[in-house]
């Protein structure tokens, strides 16, 4: 086709063209401007936030004054020697729960034998020379009436006597120490309580001044627990006690959420540390199936006072802002509301609210970081809110 052709078509078609145009144009006209008009009709959309709740309580919270303490022994013994000698005997197994007065080893007794045979013989020796004194006494008195010696032979004789004596009664010391020594031979518990790892095997010579002894001893039970609360609190633990109060004390595990024994504050020691502020504390746990050991670090409680009738919900609906503390209560058409609220004392998991909140109201315990007044919430569960767990 040639160019004249082509440009005659064009032409001829000019009017459909411009038509397309014009409805196009209409068309994007109307969509657009419709588009701000139905948006306004959708609205924005509402979003969910997704929380766990639960009811405040009505009940009784506890009242603890806790600080990190450390497990001691009442008794701590180490087992020595008091005699020296060839160990023959170890009756104990490492570990070994001993009573007081149980034989642990035995010292080779045959050279404190010997010593006790020879102090005997000569106490035997020696009363026989103060029998004779004795009677030669007599004679001497009986001559000196009828003034046949002179009154020096009658004193001499007299502080002979004496000196037997004497020589009887440090005779009776021989074998009194003799004897002991039979009986330090025979290495005995002077308390009860577990044994530790056997320091020295029989065969082996020791000593009374041995530094290490042959074992070490703690006593278990009862035991104690010492540590330490902050001076400010002295006060209250000293008028329970002026007021001839037994203050329960408890000892939990490292994270505080189980019981492990439970006793009583013994004693308070007679000063403050000035570097820390505390003051130390011992107290007394019968420990029957061995909960405690010694050196083990625990969490110990004293149970000053019991909060009854307050309402408890747990830490966690607990929010905090500078304006205080407050809790994200659930309203009846499932929105979160403020509220603020006074706290009181803690136990566990649980708060006390002083004031600000009723038993039975619901409140947020978790996904609180997303709300805001008046959020739309999606209940996802209820938490429980319990004391601590006990063993």
């Amino acid at each position: 086709m040639s160019m004249q052709t082509r440009s005659g078509v064009l032409l001829k078609h000019w009017w459909i063209w411009l038509t397309a145009v014009c409805l196009l144009a209409v068309g994007c006209y109307f969509y657009f401007a419709k588009a701000p008009a139905r948006s306004a009709k959708q609205g924005p959309s509402v979003r969910t936030v997704p929380v766990v709740t639960a009811a405040a309580r009505k009940g009784d919270i506890r009242i603890y004054l806790s600080g990190l303490g450390s497990v001691t022994p009442l008794h701590t013994i180490t087992v020595k020697s008091r005699v020296d000698g060839q160990l023959m005997r170890v009756l104990f197994r490492e570990g070994q729960i001993v009573n007081a007065g149980d034989l642990l080893a035995e010292i080779d007794p045959r050279p404190f034998e010997v010593q006790l045979t020879q102090a005997e013989g000569q106490m035997a020796h020696d009363q026989a020379l103060l029998q004779n004194a004795l009677l030669d006494l007599k004679r001497y008195q009986v001559l000196f009436e009828q003034d046949s010696i002179p009154k020096q032979q009658l004193d001499t004789q007299e502080a002979l006597v004496r000196q037997y004596e004497g020589n009887i009664k440090l005779d009776q010391g021989q074998i009194d120490n003799a004897k002991l020594q039979l009986v330090y031979s025979r290495i005995t518990a002077p308390v009860g309580g577990r044994i530790g790892l056997r320091a020295v095997d029989p065969g082996n010579i020791v000593h009374a001044a041995d530094t290490n002894g042959l074992a070490v001893i703690t006593q278990l039970q009862p035991i104690t627990i010492i540590f330490s609360i902050p001076e400010d609190n002295l006060t209250d633990v000293l008028r329970k006690l002026k007021g001839g109060q037994r203050i329960p004390a408890e000892a939990f595990n490292r994270e505080q959420n189980q019981k492990i024994a439970s006793g009583y504050l013994l004693t308070i020691d007679n000063q403050i540390d000035p570097t820390t502020g505390t003051v130390r504390l011992k107290a007394m746990f019968p420990n029957k199936e061995n909960e405690l050991f010694p050196n083990q670090f625990v969490n110990a409680s004293l149970l000053l006072d019991t909060k009854h009738g307050t309402t408890i919900v747990p830490q966690a609906a607990i929010q905090r802002s500078p304006k205080g503390a407050f809790v994200y209560v659930v309203k009846s058409d499932q929105t979160a509301a403020v509220r603020s609220v006074s706290v009181g004392p803690s136990e566990g998991d649980d708060i006390s609210i002083d004031k600000g909140l009723s038993p039975g109201e619901i409140v947020v315990v978790e996904g609180a970081d997303r709300l805001r007044e008046g959020s739309k919430i999606e209940l996802q569960g209820q938490a429980q809110n319990t004391p601590r767990k006990a063993k």
